[in-house]
């Protein structure tokens, strides 16, 4: 929890791609005005040299870029699993790559010359959008951290508790008593940080490890 919140207390983080030099020291403005931290590049070859692993909040991106284009730079982010969300910007605006750049994750798709009235609620719209996937991102670490401190034998009683075992139960499946069953889950659930079935079954869902049948 606090290292989400020291996150949200942070600038939040623009990058721009675009090879117009007008366009990058317009936006880099626009976005300056608005509060944001703005690092700008001229093509995605010196984006993907430049940009610090996770650390924007959002990524403004011209589609027709010489080099690698911005459709290929935004495929190959989404590819690697650390795309932030994209705001696609052309002059060429057209359906076929409006629909290649939503498909490919975009939020949004804007055509040059933009209002920047547009430009500014898309682009907050995309930060509140990766401050939720990272304090869901943050969340899931911290419980899989928390069940990496499970010993086996409370790793199992988890398992029987979130199918909606009775102590008794679980006990006869791991073939032990259900004195020393309620002795693991304490255990378990202390260490779960877990106050209720519920907050368990809640926080495995989280973790990609749900009940079974």
């Amino acid at each position: 929890m606090r290292a989400e919140k020291e996150c949200d207390r942070l600038v939040p983080a623009v990058f721009v791609v675009d090879d117009d030099e007008t366009v990058r020291s317009r936006l880099g403005w626009l976005l300056r005005c608005a509060g944001y931290a703005v690092t700008l590049f001229a093509t995605a070859e010196e984006f993907l040299c430049g940009n610090p692993h996770g650390t924007a909040n959002c990524l403004v991106l011209e589609i027709r870029l010489p080099g690698l284009n911005g459709l290929a730079l935004q495929e190959q982010l989404m590819a690697s699993g650390d795309c932030p969300p994209v705001i696609v910007l052309t002059n060429h605006a057209d359906v076929r790559l409006s629909v290649r750049a939503m498909k490919g994750g975009a939020m949004d798709f804007l055509a040059k010359p933009w209002e920047d009235t547009e430009l500014l609620t898309a682009v907050r719209l995309a930060i509140e959008r990766d401050r939720e996937t990272r304090r869901w991102l943050a969340e899931r670490k911290s419980i899989l951290q928390r069940m990496n401190t499970l010993t086996s034998r409370e790793y199992q009683v988890l398992a029987g508790v979130i199918n909606g075992k009775l102590n008794k139960q679980i006990a006869a499946d791991l073939g032990t008593t259900e004195k020393t069953v309620k002795f693991h889950r304490s255990n378990m659930m202390h260490k779960m940080h877990a106050r209720s079935v519920v907050d368990l079954v809640r926080f495995t869902d989280k973790a990609g490890v749900g009940s079974t049948s």
